[in-house]
């Protein structure tokens, strides 16, 4: 190129600056500002509080926007005097670096540029002048020179430095001085100090250099910063190689990861790459990915440290994982949501708030809510609980209760308070398992398949379902049967009144909750101590699916509904953990923080109900449960419940779970003696063979075998110790194979049966 042709473009592009078009389009301070795309979605809580970052665009990142004002007056001197020495004087271009740079393309001497922070500015905000791999054109020169102008006539210096430090590429991906200063030096950008200013303003000019570059460069701008302060260089440059080698802060911090992903897998577009940067584009506002949600950030806290603080200490009983989630009775808004266990667990990334699950015994109360509703049951029904076995297409289902044994007649009340399984398929039996699933898909909860598919066992949970959709329903309950959706966004298109529809009978519901909340209805299983049981109004109720692996306390109070879950995201089956001591100590735990300040009322009964004075009697004389004031619906009530002789034989004849003697008759024989009641003395329950399953659902110190001998003056050992005397006896079982004898006062063996618990229990000395 001749000196000749050097000159002439130089003037030409002086000139076309000077004369350019006063009107030419520039984009205001303001829509800069508001078009940034941060990389990360930002959730708050409902007061604005950050819960939670999640980087969402892959192709750069950017922080969040940072004001002039919280830029750290170290890094404003080293940019300017690294970029732009007389930035507060030029309108945009540096004519006296113009000149500089081109009379060094005449002599072929090198120059510092003449591009100025305006103009640098300039390029970066208009992708037309964004730099080629082969630098910018003469063209693209001449229009960056125009927009700086112009930038410069509407604008302030302290934007333009602004826009330029939160926009200008840094080493990498990084964009920005949010990104730069969170990721090389672990702190906001109000905190860096003169050397990390010269580091910064050093990787303008060659981002991607080596470290040693970076370092000398680094040095010559802390020189100027610093003139009367001898630098470093060699300490400078060993700083720089270890600031360089981080590569980015936390891609998800916070105490809401899931709550984070939701918010991304509901809204796809925070996830799309930044916006245009043309100024003639308009993105999607900065805010657009910051999401104020409706959790509560103390609430969220204190729900995901005591989840962790139970899982710890139950951890020896081969327990990882576990989920809570808290709503808004009368919004359906999500107060608290916390997905798992987080590092605790080896599935800390899976969302067990939505994840789907077996609910065991929770999906009871919506049973007998639709036959109480139906009419086909009332509060003070009676049930037998005692072996049936139903005809279904695929042979015969035999429910049983966990520790195979039976309560006999008892009404609706203890039956669900006491989760005893076999009447509530009884129950199932009334309402059929199709109409069942069809009530339970109303109340939100979308069963897999219909519901003769699970057959009479839904009545015993075995269908699955999320934490969220339970919590849910249980919520409909607390609205006396009207069920809507839940939301966990805050966003002006969602702020309407959400769905409602009338789910379940009021009245029904409203039976339902007093069962729940009643502590007399479950201490037969539960005692009436248990950390169920709360100071203020509260209905709840715990469940437990197979072989132990999921473990459930659903319940609320007149303004919130509570649901916590724990188990194994691999299926394993915990190991003594009990209806009371896998998620009802959490769920009790989070109830009695949000009513620390705040009182909770028993519903008001809806109309069309009527409270009537019931008693129970077998045969006119026994008390099969105590009297007691009972809930009706009107039409349906009456005072007295009586069991006649035929079903009187039934609940005094033992019951037994599973026979491995011929015709029920026990293995062993009795011992041969002299005396007539000795000769006679036998054991009539339970049979030898007989495997006892302990109910998860029940506290095991709570659950007894009964054992009953004929004969007279006769006692009991137990795996060769003497436990009891006389006909009848109660044992607290302990898991492994036992050998029970009848034996005479003088200690002579007169029957013997062998029987096996199977599942985690409380042993006792004998």
């Amino acid at each position: 190129m001749t000196i000749h042709r050097v000159i002439c473009q130089t003037i030409a592009i002086l000139i076309i600056a000077i004369q350019a078009d006063n009107t030419l389009a520039m984009p205001k301070f303001e829509e800069v500002k508001s078009t940034f795309q941060p990389s990360d979605v930002r959730v708050l809580d409902r007061n604005g509080e950050l819960m939670h970052s999640l980087r969402a665009d892959k192709t750069v990142r950017r922080g969040q926007w940072v004001a002039l004002a919280d830029i750290s007056p170290a890094l404003r001197t080293a940019m300017v005097l690294s970029e732009d020495k007389r930035f507060y004087e030029h309108s945009g271009v540096d004519w006296r670096a113009v000149s500089s740079a081109a009379w060094g393309n005449v002599w072929n001497t090198k120059t510092r540029g003449a591009s100025t922070i305006t103009m640098q500015l300039a390029g970066l905000l208009d992708e037309d002048l964004k730099t080629a791999a082969g630098g910018r054109s003469v063209l693209q020169k001449v229009g960056q020179t125009v927009s700086a102008q112009l930038l410069e006539r509407s604008w302030r210096k302290d934007q333009i430095l602004e826009a330029y430090l939160n926009n200008v590429p840094f080493r990498g991906e990084m964009v920005g001085i949010d990104a730069l200063s969170r990721t090389l030096f672990g702190k906001a950008a109000h905190g860096l100090d003169d050397r990390e200013a010269a580091v910064t303003a050093a990787l303008v000019r060659a981002p991607n250099a080596k470290p040693s570059a970076v370092a000398l460069r680094a040095c010559g701008v802390l020189k100027v910063m610093q003139p009367t302060v001898k630098t470093d260089c060699v300490g400078l440059d060993l700083y720089v190689t270890a600031a360089l080698q981080r590569k980015e802060f936390d891609a998800s911090s916070g105490i809401a990861p899931h709550v984070a992903r939701r918010v991304l897998s509901v809204r796809p577009e925070l996830g799309q790459g930044s916006a245009g940067s043309k100024k003639t584009e308009k993105a999607s506002t900065s805010s657009a990915r910051t999401v104020t949600t409706t959790l509560r950030a103390p609430l969220q806290r204190f729900a995901d440290q005591t989840l962790n603080r139970h899982l710890r200490e139950l951890q020896n009983r081969n327990v990882q994982d576990g989920a809570i989630v808290v709503l808004d009775n009368a919004t359906g808004a999500v107060l608290a949501y916390v997905g798992s266990s987080g590092e605790l667990g080896r599935s800390g990334e899976v969302d067990f708030v939505t994840a789907l699950r077996q609910p065991g015994s929770t999906l009871k109360p919506f049973l007998y809510a639709q036959a109480i509703a139906e009419r086909r049951l009332t509060a003070a029904s009676l049930l037998e609980d005692s072996p049936t076995h139903i005809q279904t297409a695929g042979g015969l289902y035999i429910p049983q209760n966990y520790d195979r044994q039976f309560k006999g007649w008892v009404s609706v009340r203890t039956a669900l308070g006491s989760s005893l399984n076999v009447p509530a398929v009884r129950a199932l039996v009334m309402v059929s398992p199709d109409a069942f699933a069809k009530q339970l898909k109303t109340l939100g909860l979308p069963l897999k398949e219909a519901g003769d598919f699970y057959g009479y066992s839904l009545a015993l949970g075995s269908a699955e379902v999320s934490l969220l959709n339970l919590t849910n329903a249980y919520r409909s309950l607390a609205n006396g049967g009207r069920a809507s959706p839940t939301y966990l966004t805050v966003r002006p298109e969602t702020t309407s009144t959400q769905a409602t529809i009338q789910a379940i009978d009021p009245r029904a519901a409203f039976i339902v909750s007093d069962i729940l909340s009643d502590t007399n209805a479950r201490a037969r299983t539960f005692g009436s101590d248990s950390v169920l049981a709360t100071r203020f109004w509260s209905a709840v109720k715990t469940g437990t699916s197979k072989d132990m692996r999921d473990n459930w306390a659903v319940g609320y109070s007149q303004r919130y509904t509570v649901g916590v879950w724990v188990g194994n995201a691999s299926g394993a089956a915990m190991w003594d953990v009990s209806g009371t001591a896998g998620a009802a100590p959490v769920w009790a735990a989070v109830m009695q923080f949000l009513h620390q300040n705040e009182s909770s009322k028993a519903p008001p009964a809806p109309s069309n109900l009527v409270q009537v004075q019931a008693q129970f009697a077998q045969n006119g004389m026994t008390m099969v449960e105590a009297a007691r004031q009972e809930w009706f619906l009107t039409g349906t009530e009456q005072s007295q419940f009586a069991i006649n002789k035929i079903a009187a034989q039934a609940v005094n004849t033992p019951a037994i779970a599973i026979n491995k003697g011929k015709n029920g008759l026990n293995d062993a024989k009795s011992s041969q003696n002299d005396g007539n009641s000795a000769s006679s003395a036998r054991i009539t329950s339970p049979t030898s063979g007989t495997i006892i399953a302990l109910d998860p659902d029940i506290p095991p110190n709570r659950q007894r075998v009964s054992f009953s001998a004929e004969g007279q003056n006769v006692a009991w050992l137990l795996d060769g110790k003497p436990f009891a005397k006389g006909n009848a006896a109660k044992w607290l079982p302990w898991p492994g194979r036992h050998v029970v004898q009848l034996v005479d006062p003088k200690g002579v063996k007169l029957d013997e049966i062998k029987l096996e618990v199977r599942g985690a229990g409380v042993r006792s000395k004998l």
